[in-house]
């Protein structure tokens, strides 16, 4: 379990992370979002001990990073920064922290061929490809078969084959019971891989929950007009469809909710009625996020979610 309590960190004048609270459940991918510089790294190297929080804590099964024996055992790490020897061969480069974690060579070569990079294990790193260096800094965090993965933009330059291996690879760890703490500036980039969603923006959270909760706020909907109001409700009544009375540039029309248009359509031509307009309006889950994180011209919707 990670937990982040009232986290809060200042450069300056600039708070990067306000007050940030939630918690990560083990045997669950939980995606850590938001967009560029709302404070996801900053809270992952607290997490990490990398950065001293301004107040507030970040604890992981209730210590602090700092406090925990032998934290490769315990949490496998990579952040989006994660640099390499360019001169070290990709074996070497896991070679380096085998002594320091406890483990042997033949366990560096395993993890080696789990990522991918069998092939490449005496080639120098400097010759790796981005997708390549994810994959090692991968490799690099599984050295210790740590119960907590901690991993920023890690379908970075992957390319869409490695992210479908990234993505099964993360489902496996969580279904092992392992807390898995994924971060990314783009929803749609994981969200086939999350269980839990926590969003942020400008350091403060906007939005916690299980994915499909946040899938619920997506809608879709169909705006329909009829010279017989009557006679479409009664259409609307007996399919027992939820709509409402709604208003669209000027003409007053039925706003009907989790349907699609040509469901309305076929309906009232059975029923004889007749229809001016039938407009279906689909608002994806990416708009949800983008709504809830600020990047649309939607101020008073984003600040209505995050109050």
């Amino acid at each position: 379990m990670i937990s982040i309590d009232s986290l809060t960190k200042t450069f300056g004048t600039v708070r990067a992370v306000d007050d940030l609270t939630f918690e990560v459940r083990p045997g669950v991918v939980t995606g850590f979002l938001g967009p560029n510089g709302s404070g996801k790294t900053t809270t992952l190297r607290m997490l990490l001990g990398l950065v001293s929080p301004t107040a507030g804590r970040a604890t992981i099964d209730g210590r602090e990073y700092a406090q925990i024996p032998q934290p490769a055992r315990v949490v496998g790490a990579a952040l989006e920064a994660a640099s390499f020897h360019p001169g070290r061969t990709g074996l070497d480069h896991l070679r380096v922290f085998a002594p320091q974690v406890g483990v042997s060579d033949q366990r560096c070569r395993e993890l080696l061929e789990m990522v991918g990079l069998a092939d490449a294990a005496k080639r120098r790193v400097g010759g790796f490809s981005l997708g390549m260096r994810q994959r090692l800094a991968l490799a690099t965090t599984l050295l210790g078969d740590p119960p907590v993965l901690v991993l920023d933009e890690p379908a970075n330059g992957l390319d869409p084959g490695g992210i479908r291996w990234l993505r099964e690879l993360l489902r496996h760890f969580a279904a092992q019971g392992r807390t898995v703490l994924v971060s990314s500036h783009v929803l749609s980039e994981v969200q086939q891989t999350v269980d839990d969603v926590v969003i942020i923006s400008r350091g403060r959270l906007v939005h916690a929950s299980p994915l499909a909760e946040l899938a619920a706020q997506a809608e879709r909907h169909v705006d329909v007009v009829s010279p017989d109001a009557e006679a479409l409700k009664a259409v609307l009544d007996a399919q027992r469809w939820s709509y409402a009375p709604a208003s669209h540039d000027g003409t007053r029309v039925f706003r009907v909710a989790d349907v699609a248009a040509a469901q309305v359509g076929a309906a009232a031509y059975a029923a004889g009625v007749e229809l001016h307009a039938l407009t279906q309006t689909e608002v994806e889950l990416e708009d949800v996020f983008l709504r809830l994180t600020g990047q649309t011209d939607q101020p008073d919707a984003v600040q209505e979610v995050a109050a």
